[in-house]
């Protein structure tokens, strides 16, 4: 599956943006086949989860820092993965990365459950 995340910007502490992750499956492949998370990576940070969403489109985890704030959901009709993000601050700052995973054996949050990544949208939050 081939993922291409977008959405990204330069805004002000107390913003909103919406990030999307558009996803093209393979010929023969349905729609909606993949779990699929929300990562970010901040300058000099390790990659972090932010949020995952099931098949069935019920999210299943959040960051703590972003609960509350963000909003994973999918779009079947458009076939993309949107990331709602309201009331943003400057800790939101990072290269944010969709990923999508054939299946969960242990942990939504673990980057190493995810077999697929898109190549990344930058959110700057300015305070």
């Amino acid at each position: 599956v081939q993922l291409q995340a977008s959405g990204g910007g330069l805004v002000q502490a107390g913003s909103s943006l919406r990030l999307s992750c558009a996803t093209s499956e393979p010929s023969g492949q349905p729609r909606g086949s993949w779990i699929m998370g929300w990562f970010r990576q901040a300058p000099g940070k390790e990659r972090e989860f932010v949020a995952a969403i099931n098949r069935k489109g019920v999210a299943a985890d959040y960051l703590d820092s972003v609960k509350g704030r963000f909003t994973i959901s999918r779009d079947a009709a458009k076939n993309t993965v949107p990331l709602q993000m309201n009331s943003l601050k400057p800790e939101d700052t990072a290269i944010y990365f969709c990923a999508a995973a054939s299946q969960i054996t242990n942990d939504f949050r673990s980057i190493d459950e995810y077999e697929y990544w898109g190549q990344g949208t930058k959110v700057t939050v300015s305070s």
